[in-house]
């Protein structure tokens, strides 16, 4: 497929250190500066990012409401106009087709952002299910641009910069409105996908080079950077978000994933609901986990998972001949493959090599042993528990101060939130 380019391609290509193809066959920058600055700018002040590579469905009628509901696993009846909702639209045998978030502007009005990857095939899902609901679905992404402003500091910075700070300040988690920058009318969500305050601003694809540039140079003063795909993965990781492609590619279900407290079963019809009820009672093979692994370089896309049961914690090293310096050979050493890495990076925030992955159930627990096997040499990892940073979501919903994220204490806790996050 050819690659596609956002709005904002060519202030990327000018400013970023290299172009890399993304989810969705988009080209996205990989770094300003370097991953780890742009990553602890995040945690600490405030970062920005390109997401156009997202997918936006527009959905009206009168069946909106019940179209939406027979394709998410999800309640949605008791949404309320200008509330966000995540949640997983599965297929009749439970697999997932996507993760998205539904956005309610009234019992008629719905949008729904797709993940990159599947953006196409999401919209086509979405479209064959409304024939006949009283619904019309339109995409519109390609008339919007999405723009991730996230971090501490994202909420002081955007209340300096919007026409109405009280609409902005007055946002509560997974809550969304309208309100204009500079001359650009834009809904801001309060949302993201680092673990981080923050908001996600969609505006005309038209105005997204004029507003980035000014983003840009109003939040200087703020220690505004913006930020690429290798940021933005390790602030993923360090919180357990999923990403479509390598960790949801469209053979796990939702209880794989651990994305299964979403699933309303009190719903008496929606998609994948009996095949999802007959997983539940027959138990799991695998499950998405955490590990902490010892190794220097992050491991790749499917690098295989073993058992450490009978691994020796040494190998005699084989200085000459046609063996020297031969990699680990699971097949010759009698391993049996137990799982494979879906995504790894190194966690600025928690000092750790961190890799997500499935594993099967026997070896699945917090604690567990297991070997990563990543450019044919095998590391020692640990199952942990996720997400590895902020594991309480204190930062996701706001309830720090800045000293906070630069070391201090806690303020007080918002309540009435859910503690989630959303794919790229």
């Amino acid at each position: 497929m050819a690659e596609r380019r956002s709005p904002l391609y060519e202030i990327h290509v000018r400013s970023a250190v290299r172009m890399v193809k993304g989810g969705g066959d988009y080209l996205f920058p990989l770094a300003y500066t370097a991953p780890a600055e742009e990553h602890r700018t995040v945690r600490q002040n405030v970062g920005m990012q390109d997401l156009t590579s997202m997918g936006e469905v527009d959905i009206k009628g009168p069946g909106a409401e019940r179209l939406i509901s027979r394709l998410v696993v999800a309640s949605i009846y008791d949404l309320q106009p200008g509330q966000v909702r995540y949640t997983t639209m599965c297929r009749p045998d439970g697999r997932i087709v996507d993760d998205i978030t539904v956005y309610k502007f009234g019992d008629e009005h719905f949008m729904i952002v797709t993940s990159s990857a599947p953006r196409k095939l999401t919209f086509r899902w979405v479209a064959e299910h409304a024939a006949g609901m009283s619904a019309y679905a339109n995409d519109v992404s390609g008339a919007i641009a999405l723009i991730s402003v996230q971090g501490p500091r994202s909420r002081d910075f955007l209340a300096s910069v919007v026409a109405d700070s009280g609409v902005l300040l007055a946002l509560k988690f997974f809550r969304f409105g309208a309100n204009r920058i500079d001359e650009t009318e834009l809904l801001i969500s309060r949302s993201g996908y680092t673990g981080e305050l923050g908001y996600e601003l969609y505006a005309p694809a038209e105005e997204a080079a004029v507003l980035w540039e000014f983003l840009e140079r109003r939040g200087k003063e703020f220690g505004l950077l913006p930020y690429g795909v290798g940021a933005m993965q390790s602030l993923r990781i360090e919180k357990a978000f999923p990403l479509a492609g390598p960790d949801i590619d469209g053979e796990q279900s939702p209880f794989e994933v651990g994305l299964n407290r979403w699933i309303d079963f009190s719903k008496r019809d929606f998609i994948g609901r009996d095949a999802l009820l007959h997983i539940q009672d027959r138990g799991l093979q695998e499950r998405w986990v955490g590990l902490e692994v010892d190794s220097p370089t992050p491991a790749a896309l499917n690098d295989p998972i073993y058992s450490v049961a009978d691994f020796k914690t040494w190998r005699e090293t084989i200085h000459t001949g046609s063996e020297a310096g031969a990699a680990f050979d699971a097949e010759e050493a009698g391993y049996q493959q137990i799982g494979r890495v879906t995504s790894s990076a190194q966690g600025h925030s928690v000092g750790k090599l961190l890799a997500l992955g499935y594993l099967s159930v026997s070896h699945s627990w917090p604690g567990a042993k297991v070997m990563v096997v990543s450019g044919g040499r095998p590391s020692l990892a640990t199952v942990v528990n996720t997400p590895f940073f902020d594991p309480a979501g204190n930062r996701l919903r706001g309830s720090i101060t800045r000293t906070l994220a630069e070391g201090g204490t806690n303020a007080a806790p918002e309540t009435n939130t859910r503690v989630t996050g959303k794919k790229r």
